[in-house]
Parts: C-alpha cells; structure tokens; sequence
C-alpha cells in the first residue's frame, strides 16, 4: 500500500511520477506507431530522415553526445548511492542508444 501512494507524499514525488508516467506512455506510442508502419508506408519525416544529410546530422549528433556526456559525466560526483551519477549515466545510455538507431537508420534506410 505503501508504494501506491508513494507519489502523493509530496510534491517532487509526484512531478517524478508524471514525468515517469509521461516517458513511459511516450515509448508505448512509439513502439506504437513502429508496429503500424508495415500497413502505412514510409511517410514524409522518415524520407527526410533517411537522406544523405541526415547520415551526417546523426553523425554530428553522436559527436556532440560523447562529448557532452564522456565530459559531462567526468564533473559529477560518483561517491555513495545518492549520487546523480547514474541516473545521468542511465539518460546517457539512452539517448546514445536512439542516436545510433537514428544513425543506422539513415544508413541503411536508402
């Protein structure tokens, strides 16, 4: 029972829970929206997204990622369990993961 209402002990319980909530409702409309591609076929913002220039607009993308966080992640403090090391390790992880899916895409999507 203490779980459930864990995100109404105050306020930033709460504004981590919708953000939380919002994340994960956003990557089921995603994986949504993927599924469904078989039956509607390529639409504009995936051809903009498989052109040349989007292979080098993924590429700089990359680039910026591991600078930011390979430096980034180098000033934040990784001592104890209650550290933000990494939950900005875990942002990390994840946004480099769409990077590359991006990256890839563009590369072989021509």
């Amino acid at each position: 029972m203490q779980l459930l209402l864990a995100p109404f002990q105050g306020p930033v319980q709460f504004v981590s829970f919708s953000v939380a909530t919002v994340l994960a409702a956003t990557i089921v409309l995603i994986v949504l929206r993927a599924a469904m591609t078989a039956e509607q076929g390529r639409r504009g913002w995936v051809r903009a997204i498989t052109s040349v220039n989007a292979k080098v607009f993924f590429a700089l993308l990359f680039v910026a990622w591991a600078l930011v966080f390979g430096i980034g992640l180098q000033f934040v403090p990784h001592v104890g369990a209650n550290s933000p090391y990494g939950g900005l390790a875990l942002i990390a992880l994840f946004s480099g993961f769409f990077i590359m899916m991006g990256f890839l895409w563009a590369v072989i999507g021509e």
